[in-house]
């Protein structure tokens, strides 16, 4: 009996630290790279639906630079009154085309996630 018990408090345990789905600051991190790679079917699995359109028109900005990430960092810092998760981030995306460079500061603005079935979806911006 006792040896179940065990068993069973440590698959109780495994299956809560499975089951808690990635972190917003992780998804936004994913997000950002993502875009910075040019991943479109990446981008296109992080996102909520109804935010799917305009990360493509972001990443589509970036198509024509090379880019770099510099200093990415990210963590929750609240949620909406509708139960989204927000994210703040500080670093910088460095575009650079035909030796011009242009530095986009990520504080600038912060990432709305909505939990879905377990995983963090970025939804928008604010």
């Amino acid at each position: 009996m006792y040896r179940k018990l065990i068993i069973v408090s440590i698959a109780t345990i495994l299956l809560a630290a499975c089951g808690s789905g990635s972190a917003p600051e992780k998804a936004v991190e994913n997000y950002i790279q993502a875009i910075i790679e040019k991943d479109a079917t990446q981008l296109s699995t992080i996102t909520c639906k109804d935010w799917e359109f305009d990360a493509l028109m972001m990443l589509d900005a970036f198509q024509a630079v090379s880019t770099e990430l510099e200093g990415l960092s990210c963590q929750e810092t609240g949620t909406t009154p509708d139960g989204l998760a927000v994210v703040s981030c500080t670093g910088k995306i460095i575009a650079s085309y035909d030796g011009e460079i242009q530095e986009f500061d990520l504080s600038i603005q912060d990432y709305l996630l909505e939990n879905a079935n377990g995983e963090w979806l970025v939804c928008g911006m604010q």
